[in-house]
């Protein structure tokens, strides 16, 4: 039977040594490492809500996946394990970091398993030219910005999802302390700090709807075990192309913020002037 939810998921990770050890999810004894234990939790809780829109392709479809700020690449191996293993499909992945050594550790991690569906490259996700047409932009805890780089590459490149879990969120923080209708809500430091985490995803969403995509904020694991547990998950909607940001910038300027998002989409022109294409 096929995997369907981060029950299962969990159980074949914890059962399975072909793909948890080449990970370094265990100890020499077998046991499973309890650093790893949130970590396992969290790639689980995404692959179920990946799996959702798995189903939704043609059984035969090769899906391209882009993991953006890959680091070890832990989710492109889960995923591509309980794809071949448990929908009989092969997927391919392209995954990007700017750290050098992980992406060889991720080539070290595909050669052991043999894996042939991935290819990695170091440097930025805004830069990065994939030479497939990329179905699905996937993300797990990029860092501050670089979470706006995997939303800005997966609407330039026209991915058809969009599946980001953010990390943290330093941006806004300093912005928001005044000048804004909810000033006597952040003056405290530490809501201050929560609002801006949901006003900064409030934004990511609002940029995603105003290029044509479907969203939805959802939990893969429970804000017990970890915070930063939600999912901003967009889906292109056909026909609509026209590009409409009213409400992000509506959203910025009730808030007095500058948020960078927009910023990935501007060009240079001959004299090096920056010219918005939003």
């Amino acid at each position: 039977m096929k995997i369907t939810n981060k029950t299962e998921i969990l159980n074949l990770l914890e059962q399975e040594d072909d793909i948890i050890n080449p990970l370094g999810f265990k100890h020499n004894n077998g046991l499973l490492k309890k650093d790893m234990n949130k970590k396992i939790n969290e790639i689980a809780g995404f692959c179920e809500q990946i799996l959702k829109v798995v189903r939704k392709f043609d059984k035969d479809k090769e899906i391209v996946f882009l993991e953006c700020s890959c680091g070890k690449s832990y989710l492109s191996f889960v995923l591509s394990y309980i794809l071949e293993r448990e929908f009989n499909t092969t997927p391919f992945f392209f995954g990007v970091d700017t750290n050098k050594e992980l992406i060889e550790r991720c080539e070290e991690i595909r050669s052991v398993l043999g894996y042939k569906n991935m290819t990695f490259k170091h440097g930025r996700t805004i830069d990065f030219t994939p030479d497939k047409k990329v179905d699905v932009v996937i993300a797990l805890h990029a860092c501050n910005t670089a979470t706006d780089e995997a939303i800005a590459k997966g609407i330039k490149i026209g991915a058809k999802y969009i599946m980001i879990v953010p990390c943290c969120h330093g941006q806004l923080r300093s912005q928001i302390k005044s000048h804004h209708p909810l000033t006597n809500v952040t003056q405290f430091g530490l809501l201050r700090y929560k609002f801006a985490d949901i006003l900064t995803d409030a934004l990511r969403s609002q940029f995603l709807l105003g290029n044509g995509y479907y969203v939805e904020l959802l939990e893969i694991v429970s804000p017990k075990l970890t915070p930063k547990n939600i999912l901003i998950s967009a889906r292109k909607i056909k026909g609509r192309n026209k590009r409409n940001l009213e409400g992000y910038y509506e959203l910025g300027s009730m808030f007095n913020t500058n948020f960078g998002l927009q910023e990935f989409f501007q060009e240079r022109s001959s004299n090096d002037t920056l010219v918005c294409t939003c």
